[in-house]
């Protein structure tokens, strides 16, 4: 059965090739390197099209580089892209950057092109100056400034504009003002009583439970809570949520009626509160909520409930099945690492082969449990090496593998 995405986009089986790389799968990029030539055609439709299900935090830019580079494919896609709109263009650069740090001549000569002469060329010339050595971009300062020919950039704290406008000032640097003190705003009795008051304006409610997120716990919050929901009454008032967890176990008691509520936001309020500090009693109410969140395909979410369960050890164990289902089929990479984090914690073995493959995910988070439990084979430790060695791996995983090769704990 397929996975219909919010944009519209339908995906392939998780057992499939393309699926596995639709979702950024460390099985994925095993198969696609085991026989290039015949994966080609997938690499460059997983390319083509973005498949992040949440494209602020999943990752593919470091996982599709590698496929790029490992599988020997040709640029051009590459190129095509960036070429394209302002988000296929993004999605471009962050490849290209990496390549180029990688050692592509041509990825970076492509990028250093685009800022001479592409439509959005401020964009690109950011992340490079972002990850790439100044040597690298340094020299762009003069197409710049003739490219925005008096305009000021968007971004003019950022590399480049900072670096440049700093080589340009000629007048003595501002001394800093002294401080003024800190206004700690109304009481915390005074904000309850705008939040009790059900004629405040909205923005005084939402900016007064911005404000006790920021304090020690309120208890006095607690009774308001069922009460603080948008004019329809779908949704929590903005900062609801925060403000609530601010109190911890003080929740706990009414976190549990909460959680029964048949009003989703309050609902899922007492869930995430329980998943936090829940005590054993709990753990039916966590284990409903993930077998809900898979059988509605709620894909943002599971490791709230997930992270909860994992909390009781093998006390969970009932959970596994559908944390392994949704760790197989989930499109919402960023979830999948407390997802394993938790089938490892309520059901740990068997994972040998779980663990291996996450060293190949397109998430950071999973290659770092991959590093941390994966069995001690030859293969393990050649991909261990490899990521040590990577100039394009994240500074943590390539700490932790190089780590793990020196001292062989796990």
């Amino acid at each position: 059965m397929s996975d219909d995405a919010a944009s519209g986009q339908v995906y392939a089986p998780p057992g499939t090739l393309e699926g596995l790389l639709q979702r950024g799968r460390g099985l994925g990029a095993l198969r696609a390197l085991d026989a290039p030539e015949a994966a080609a055609a997938a690499v460059v439709e997983v390319l083509r099209r973005d498949w992040r299900w949440d494209t602020m935090v999943d990752d593919r830019a470091l996982y599709l580089a590698r496929l790029v580079r490992e599988s020997g494919l040709a640029l051009d896609p590459v190129f095509a892209l960036l070429a394209g709109d302002e988000d296929d263009c993004e999605r471009a650069t962050r490849i290209l950057e990496l390549l180029a740090l990688s050692g592509s001549a041509e990825a970076r000569e492509a990028l250093r092109a685009y800022v001479r002469e592409g439509e959005h060329w401020t964009d690109v010339l950011e992340s490079v100056a972002d990850a790439w050595p100044v040597e690298w971009w340094d020299d762009l300062a003069g197409v710049a400034r003739d490219r925005l020919g008096g305009e000021q950039p968007r971004l003019w704290r950022s590399e480049p504009w900072a670096r440049w406008r700093a080589g340009a000032e000629t007048h003595p640097p501002v001394r800093p003002r002294r401080p003024h003190p800190v206004d700690v705003g109304p009481s915390g009795t005074r904000l309850l009583e705008v939040l009790a008051d059900g004629g405040s304006a909205r923005h005084t409610r939402i900016q007064a439970l911005r404000s006790l997120a920021g304090r020690p716990p309120e208890p006095g919050l607690l009774p308001l809570v069922p009460g603080l929901a948008e004019a329809n009454g779908e949704l929590p008032l903005p900062g609801l949520g925060s403000a609530v967890l601010r109190l911890g176990p003080l929740a706990v008691p009414e976190a549990r009626a909460w959680a029964a509520d048949g009003r989703p936001w309050l609902s899922w309020i007492g869930v995430q509160v329980l998943a936090e500090h829940g005590a054993l009693r709990d753990l039916p109410v966590l284990l409903a909520e993930l077998v809900a969140h898979e059988a509605a395909r709620q894909w943002c979410g599971p490791a709230v409930p997930a992270a909860g369960i994992a909390r009781f050890g093998a006390a969970g164990a009932e959970a596994a099945p559908v944390l392994r289902r949704l760790w197989l089929r989930t499109p919402h990479s960023y979830e999948r690492p407390a997802l394993l984090k938790a089938l490892a914690a309520v059901a740990p073995a068997g994972l040998d082969f779980v663990h291996t493959e996450s060293l190949w995910d397109c998430e950071s988070g999973a290659r770092l449990l991959g590093i941390a439990h994966a069995p001690d084979l030859p293969h393990v430790d050649k991909r261990l090496a490899e990521l040590r060695d990577d100039p394009m791996e994240e500074t943590e995983v390539r700490a932790a593998a190089g780590k793990r090769l020196v001292t062989g704990v796990r």
